[in-house]
């Protein structure tokens, strides 16, 4: 397993306090605060290790503040419910005690029943795409120096994807990209929805970009996550190729929502997402 694997499965494996406490330390990626997808992932893992028998099928969270890579943050569950078929739990994120983030999630026992889905997307295979990081660290160079580091770091996992990725030209709000993790993962649904959570935070809030010809790696608008929500459909396999199907319906008042189709390779539907965030040309204002 790549160094960058392992220190990424440590960060999601928070500590647990006591029965409904837990501490996540945090990891500067080179973005000014702590990474949206770590709370996110971190808040699930905490939330999870208070559930038995059950996985997420659902996820609904808000961020209050920034976070600071620099201290722990400190997850406080609540047990609400516990049900027959049905178990949820809502988590605190406190820093420097304050609350930074909170999110509800349910739980479901597996179970049968009725099964549909929508067509996954007819694109380019992964295997004929280039690796987004990769080319994206070729354009550091041409990047604001508050974006470099950012760029710069060694990630566990791979992005391609399917439409020309650097062109900012303004142009529909739809975007496909595959991804997966670096090495073979464990057949562990917890794990493997934990991390799905860590990922998605990555690319669907920039789609909103996409039809005015903007983009943070130039730093020419300001982003950051207000809230993001995520269903689990079907058994995530996140050592394979997924797609993430993106598309954003609106943008307005200093803020973009955008939502995210996940499939796997044999076009299963395994997940949605959706976020809204801030969304502000350079010096409109502050947050």
């Amino acid at each position: 397993m790549r160094q960058s694997l392992a220190d990424l499965l440590r960060l999601l494996q928070v500590e647990r306090l006591e029965d409904n406490l837990f501490r996540g330390q945090s990891r500067d990626i080179g973005s000014p605060q702590v990474f949206g997808g770590q709370v996110l992932g971190q808040a699930l893992m905490a939330a999870s290790g208070t559930v038995d028998g059950r996985t997420v099928h659902s996820l609904h969270s808000y961020f209050l503040r920034r976070g600071d890579f620099n201290a722990p943050i400190i997850y406080e569950v609540d047990r609400s419910r516990d049900g027959k078929s049905f178990t949820s739990r809502r988590v605190v994120a406190i820093q420097h005690g304050r609350q930074i983030f909170h999110m509800s999630a349910s739980f479901q026992v597996d179970q049968p029943g009725l099964d549909h889905q929508v067509e996954a997307p007819c694109v380019t295979p992964p295997e004929q795409l280039h690796d987004l990081g990769v080319a994206l660290r070729e354009r550091i160079p041409e990047m604001p120096d508050a974006m470099r580091r950012l760029f710069a770091y060694e990630r566990p996992f791979e992005f391609r994807s399917v439409e020309p990725w650097y062109d900012d030209r303004p142009r529909p709000a739809e975007r496909h990209l595959w991804f997966r993790l670096s090495d073979p993962l464990p057949d562990d649904q917890t794990l493997n929805r934990c991390l799905l959570a860590y990922l998605s935070d990555f690319h669907l809030l920039e789609t909103s970009n996409l039809p005015h010809g903007v983009s943070y790696r130039k730093g020419d608008v300001t982003m950051a996550s207000i809230d993001h929500a995520m269903w689990f459909h079907r058994p995530v396999p996140m050592d394979d190729w997924l797609l993430y199907a993106l598309h954003s319906p609106s943008a307005s008042g200093s803020r973009g929502v955008a939502f995210g189709s996940i499939f796997d390779r044999q076009g299963r539907l395994v997940a949605s997402a959706a976020q809204e965030g801030l969304m502000r040309l350079r010096g409109e204002g502050t947050q």
